[in-house]
């Protein structure tokens, strides 16, 4: 049985609103509701989601097809970067760049990424361990961290080459419960079939 993690797709840029509250923009609403429609989604007993706006929608787009609940865990949140604030996309290019390449330091203030790592590997760890491995499960969160999560999964050192590609989000990659081995890189998550 599968599980699979998710991360929120486009979400609507606002400097005025703190980034934990952006939801997500039309191209990303779009996103995560063709992805609903998708068979594989059916199968889904259990979405667990980051407490922040755009996790939470598109978790919930998820959770109707479902017909399941929503399960909030503050603990899966983006890595911590409210000690900068907005940075425009550029400037934030080159802050995750520094961010990925030296994990055991804080970028500014932020999060460092081994300790960020820790906390998502956590989270989701903790979930599993309660979880009915028969049952396929869906962790719907943020890239920064989702890509923390498949290095720690599969054994490999922290690095932006194991991030997703093409900027805006919305990509998934699945790991197998029984074991917890990645079966699948990231994927767009209105592509993948389950």
């Amino acid at each position: 049985m599968f599980a699979l993690y998710i991360t929120h797709p486009q979400v609507q840029i606002d400097p005025a609103v703190p980034v934990p509250k952006w939801g997500l923009s039309e191209t990303g609403r779009a996103r995560a509701e063709a992805t609903a429609r998708l068979p594989w989604v059916r199968t889904l007993g259990r979405i667990v989601s980051s407490d922040e706006t755009k996790a939470v929608e598109t978790a919930s787009l998820l959770a109707a097809t479902a017909e399941t609940v929503v399960e909030i865990d503050d603990t899966m949140g983006e890595n911590d970067r409210s000690a900068t604030g907005f940075l425009p996309p550029p400037e934030f290019e080159k802050a995750a760049d520094w961010f990925f390449a030296n994990p055991h330091e804080s970028f500014n203030g932020w999060e460092r990424a081994i300790d960020a790592q820790a906390r998502i590997t956590a989270a989701v760890l903790h979930v599993l361990d309660g979880h009915d491995p028969a049952v396929p499960i869906a962790f719907v969160g943020h890239g920064g961290v989702g890509t923390l999560l498949k290095c720690k999964l599969g054994g490999t050192a922290i690095s932006r080459s194991s991030d997703q590609k093409g900027g805006g989000g919305g990509n998934l990659f699945a790991f197998r419960l029984a074991d917890r081995a990645l079966t699948c890189d990231w994927t767009p998550m209105e592509f993948w079939q389950g």
